[in-house]
């Protein structure tokens, strides 16, 4: 038995303050590391090491990951199949550039197979920069040098980076504030977020108003805005609060774009590889994107790699156009076979749904008894709970989800908060989560939830 399967004695232990090797560690990032890092300001957490979905603290405290690396932990932490991989792949070839090699013409292959069959006899793959924003500049360079237009239109709630040019596609202001200059023509379109309606329409009245505002504003001759390279879509918004699209709204915004000759881009960054349950969250809404843009779970275990697949009709690129000196990872191309070969054998994406839907279950029971939960969210392994204020204590939604992420830290689950106003509790398990260990995080949340109602109801009584 290794130290990560022994139980740590931490009952009574506040988990959500760091222990003393921890504040050794996290002051010492605080002095020497950037003002620009986030997640140690929320979850002040020194890791020693991680297996599967825990990791254990430098001060041997165990927890339950459902942050899972920003969803790039397909499979958790460490897991030995694709470990072994790397490790055979170590001693044959770290990095090519965009020579070719045997393990990197296998992952090419085998990420275009996991297409739709219909889309594959006619997509070509590009290798980016490792991240994910660089698989989204890279979509729409791509679209722009297509089509000889300039514009983009995204959608309000949407995030697709923090380098210059995907900051200009993300819709939160804030990250924008003291930058000049950033692209123009980029042009913000309401998306399909019920639960905040963006046109104040009830459900009953909307049939997704949003999409036929864009529709008007595409065809208007007056409607002001240029025939654009392309529209960039997310099917699922994960930073802006876990807010799957609508059916309807991606049904009618994808055919806007074909009749158009509009390149339609999805951004599979986090809702790709498995995290909605199907390999990309289109296929859960019958269309075919012009680009596919795939990058966090990729290789399964967070090593860095970033894709477009893209029709053959786009590609009008000469050589040089989207280069980047690391985008010949060959230890991420091993990690990503060996991680398919486990989505194949174990259902993973099976997996994924059924547990899924049964974390969606437990929160929407959650919602029924607490009030704090405004609304419930979720497809497959990416879940999200939106919380609301309490003003009689003075409380507002982003203090309440702060306090349940610092509550559920406390009983040793990481979560996220994010979304407008930081108030939706977001949830990123590791796609081969078990029932048993869906129903522990469920009964750590609740317990989280259940404690703040308290305090607050204390609060609001004094």
């Amino acid at each position: 038995m290794t130290t990560i399967d022994r139980p740590v004695e931490q009952r009574g232990t506040d988990l959500s303050v760091p222990g003393p090797q921890g504040q050794l560690l996290l002051a010492a990032q605080e002095e020497t590391e950037s003002s620009a890092r986030t997640y140690p300001r929320r979850l002040p957490i020194a890791i020693a090491h991680a297996r599967g979905p825990h990791v254990v603290d430098v001060d041997g405290r165990r927890y339950l990951d459902f942050l899972t690396g920003a969803g790039v932990l397909a499979l958790g932490h460490n897991p030995p199949e694709l470990v072994a991989a790397v490790r055979a792949q170590l001693d044959v070839l770290t990095h090519g550039l965009d020579l070719p090699t045997p393990v990197r013409a296998e992952f090419a292959r085998r990420q275009l197979d996991m297409l739709p069959a219909p889309m594959r006899g006619n997509r070509k793959i590009h290798f980016c920069g490792p991240t994910g924003a660089d698989g989204v500049e890279a979509a729409i360079k791509l679209c722009k040098k297509a089509t000889g237009r300039g514009g983009v239109i995204t959608f309000q709630g949407s995030y697709h980076g923090s380098t210059h040019a995907t900051m200009s596609f993300t819709s939160e202001a804030a990250p924008k504030e003291g930058l000049a200059n950033l692209l123009p023509g980029v042009h913000f379109s309401p998306f399909g977020y019920c639960h905040r309606c963006p046109l104040s329409l009830t459900p009953d009245q909307c049939g997704t108003r949003c999409a036929a505002l864009l529709e008007n504003t595409l065809r208007d001759t007056h409607g002001g805005v240029p025939k654009p390279a392309a529209i960039l879509l997310e099917l699922v918004q994960g930073e802006g609060g876990v807010v799957p699209a609508p059916v309807e709204f991606v049904q009618r915004v994808a055919a806007l774009a074909a009749e158009l000759d509009i390149p339609l881009v999805v951004d599979e960054v986090q809702t790709g590889c498995g995290r909605t349950g199907t390999w990309f969250a289109f296929e859960r809404y019958g269309i075919e994107p012009d680009v596919v843009v795939a990058s966090k779970g990729l290789s399964g275990m967070g090593l860095p790699v970033s894709i477009i697949l893209y029709h053959r009709r786009l590609d009008g690129w000469a050589p040089g156009s989207h280069i980047g000196t690391f985008r010949g990872n060959n230890l991420a191309f091993a990690s990503a076979l060996a991680f398919l070969d486990v989505v194949a054998r174990d259902d993973v994406l099976g997996n994924a749904r059924r547990v899924g839907d049964h974390l969606l279950d437990g929160l929407r029971a959650l919602a029924v008894d607490s009030p704090l939960i405004a609304d419930v969210r979720g497809v497959g392994m990416m879940l999200g709970l939106e919380m609301r204020g309490l003003p009689a204590a003075g409380a507002s939604a982003t203090e309440v989800a702060a306090r349940v992420q610092r509550a559920a830290l406390r009983a040793g689950l990481i979560v996220e908060i994010g979304g407008r106003e930081d108030c939706v509790v977001r949830m990123l398990p590791p796609l081969d989560l078990s029932p048993e260990l869906a129903d522990q995080a469920l009964a750590a949340l609740a317990s989280a939830v259940h404690a703040v109602a308290a305090e607050l109801a204390e609060e609001a009584g004094r």
